[in-house]
């Protein structure tokens, strides 16, 4: 092939959003009904095509968490995921996917977008577990977005993310276990989290009733790498998985 014959392939950007927030206590994930083939009336992430050429990549995920959840960038942790470009994750062409992890709390009852049949927030473990069937390669970015943000939370203070401007350590140690899925032992939390000096620090002499003792209230600190770290726990193994290992 002469090199004056050759021309770029065609190739199309999208933005797709992995948007976390919890729920009466449980790790959501924002989905979409797709209104519009391919995958008409199945379940995805929020998210779609560039605007126009000159739209930077960040502005267009802006853009699409403002459009599926009325939030500002002010309001909401957001960082590029992953990309994903494999050959024939998308019917319609050589599809490219920059993904993006957004993170806010009490965020409210989603409005379709104007190409979304529905919106709606589902409990992560249920889209995780494969119980809710997910378009072109949108479980394998939440199942990538949801490790980030568990790792994360080991390593910096995105756990605050989850929180309002003000929180009590009882609400910050319910973002772990929700996040982790899994139960912690509140003396043990509080001790951890008071040992990473600039975690979190007091929010003035305020407190918030817990139905019970009224608890202190904290805001996020300067310090976002956490040290020593909060490593999360290795779940036990099940009977099955014992067995297996002594036969």
């Amino acid at each position: 092939m002469e090199v004056d014959d050759w021309s770029p392939p065609p190739v199309l950007l999208t933005v797709d959003l992995v948007i976390l927030t919890l729920r009466e206590g449980r790790l959501c994930v924002l989905l979409v009904k797709r209104g519009e083939d391919p995958f008409q009336g199945m379940l995805a992430l929020p998210g779609g095509f560039l605007n126009h050429a000159g739209e930077e990549i960040l502005d267009a995920a802006h853009r699409e968490l403002s459009e599926e959840t009325a939030l500002t960038s002010g309001w909401v942790h957001l960082e590029q995921l992953a990309i994903y470009g494999d050959v024939g994750r998308d019917p319609r062409g050589r599809v490219v996917s920059v993904a993006h992890l957004a993170i806010a709390p009490g965020l409210p009852q989603p409005i379709a977008g104007t190409d979304a049949m529905d919106a709606a927030w589902v409990p992560a473990d249920a889209a995780l577990s494969g119980e809710v069937a997910l378009a072109f390669d949108h479980h394998r970015i939440l199942a990538d977005g949801i490790e980030r943000a568990r790792t994360k939370l080991e390593f910096s203070a995105l756990a605050t993310a989850f929180c309002g401007e003000l929180f009590t350590i009882v609400e910050l140690q319910q973002v772990y276990e929700a996040v982790w899925g899994t139960k912690l032992d509140t003396r043990n939390f509080y001790r951890k989290v008071q040992a990473v000096e600039g975690f979190i620090v007091p929010a003035g002499s305020g407190r918030r009733s817990t139905g019970g003792r009224p608890a202190r209230l904290y805001r996020a600190g300067p310090k976002t790498v956490l040290s020593p770290p909060l490593i999360r726990p290795v779940p036990p193994a099940s009977e099955e998985d014992t067995r297996t290992e002594g036969e």
